[in-house]
């Protein structure tokens, strides 16, 4: 049987004997969503829709239906898959397999009972979830150790590159799992004249890698500590502002750190029922993560030991005053025009941003980038999504 995938004729059986993953067939997949009905769609992401499927043998999933339209080749998207779904740890969401048929390319994820941590903290009222301190505390927990095990623990050194609260996924026990690590390759336009893209979302990113491309596991710490900000106050870090003269919630952060106020950015829905001690280690570690400094910044093996009480946190007390011509607030400057919309600048070859992926220990990887990225280069519009949500919730 010969298929269409990224515009190039090919044997799928053939295709199928390289992957090194589960297989599964389109006929599986249809009988599992009920040929893909609308009622089985759970998402929809930048690549394509999202299907809840249950198996013959009553394993539920989640089926991301990539978009036909990618040019990505073949043979590298076999290699992505593979990197992918041998990343397997407890706290980041596992890629079961794919299917490669027809015209079809599938990836799919085990199933997530309770979404998104964005729709938990920030959705509809009927979609919230009553997250008590102990909760709150074990999704941080959990989000760390998936990144130091990206970070630190695999076997290739990933930089995600798009923490936030809609790439966290909660299971039916409400176990933080991160999401949509390593897919932006699979949607790569085929352009040539683009050497250096910067993805992320906006109000997660670090100032350093929004401004100059510069991109370490660092990036990562910034985020994780924008997005354990919100889940001690309950509050978006884009969408709180409660005065026009601060940028986010995290700007509004350090003033009252200054003040000596910090507990008050907890979640009144929380009343007083939660430890004072531990919600003034959060928050300051928080701070700690969103250093505009990325070298002040702490590893996520770190960050984990801080969060369990094995080691101390000692945040440095930023007066905003300091920062108002601070890059971080320059960066928000240049890129805040939407808020809420997915970010790609790219850069022409006269004005070329090198991005910077180093460690002490080894390469890092781009999460959206293949390892044969090399020399591969990309062309997105700003309107484009580049590392969408397995689940795609809209919360408004």
């Amino acid at each position: 049987m010969k298929g269409y995938l990224g515009g190039k004729d090919l044997e799928d059986k053939e295709l199928r004997a390289q992957l090194q993953t589960c297989y599964f067939t389109l006929s599986q997949i249809k009988a599992a969503t009920n040929n893909f009905d609308h009622a089985s769609k759970i998402g929809e992401g930048g690549f394509g829709p999202v299907y809840k499927g249950v198996l013959s043998d009553g394993a539920v999933i989640a089926v991301k239906q990539l978009s036909a339209k990618s040019k990505q080749g073949n043979r590298e998207f076999v290699n992505e898959i593979g990197m992918i779904s041998a990343l397997q740890h407890p706290n980041l969401v596992r890629l079961y397999g794919c299917c490669i048929e027809g015209n079809q390319l599938l990836l799919i994820y085990e199933y997530m009972e309770n979404n998104s941590l964005a729709r938990a903290l920030f959705g509809r009222p009927e979609h919230q979830l009553n997250l008590d301190w102990p909760t709150r505390k074990k999704i941080c927990v959990g989000i760390a150790r998936g990144l130091a095990y990206l970070h630190e623990e695999s076997r290739l050194k990933i930089v995600h590159r798009d923490i936030k609260a809609t790439n966290v996924l909660l299971d039916k026990d409400l176990n933080a799992k991160i999401s949509d690590f390593g897919l932006a390759k699979l949607d790569e336009e085929e352009n040539t004249h683009i050497s250096t893209r910067i993805a992320g979302t906006i109000g997660y990113m670090a100032p350093e890698y929004a401004m100059r491309g510069y991109l370490t596991d660092k990036a990562d710490v910034y985020s994780f500590g924008v997005v354990a900000l919100e889940i001690v106050s309950g509050k978006c870090n884009t969408n709180y502002r409660p005065k026009e003269d601060f940028v986010y919630l995290l700007d509004w952060a350090y003033v009252l750190q200054e003040q000596g106020n910090l507990l008050e950015l907890v979640d009144p829905v929380l009343g007083t029922n939660y430890p004072e001690e531990e919600a003034m280690r959060m928050l300051n570690l928080s701070l700690l993560c969103t250093n505009p400094s990325p070298s002040l910044r702490p590893s996520m093996s770190s960050v984990e030991n801080m969060l369990e009480g094995k080691s101390p946190i000692q945040a440095p007390i930023i007066k905003r005053s300091s920062l108002n011509e601070d890059m971080r607030f320059k960066a928000f400057e240049k890129l805040s025009q939407d808020s809420q919309t997915h970010v790609s600048t790219t850069f022409s070859q006269e004005s070329q941003v090198q991005r910077s992926i180093s460690s002490m220990d080894g390469p890092w990887i781009d999460s959206s980038n293949s390892i044969k990225s090399g020399n591969e280069t990309g062309d997105y519009s700003s309107s484009k999504k580049l590392v969408p949500d397995l689940y795609d919730v809209h919360l408004d």
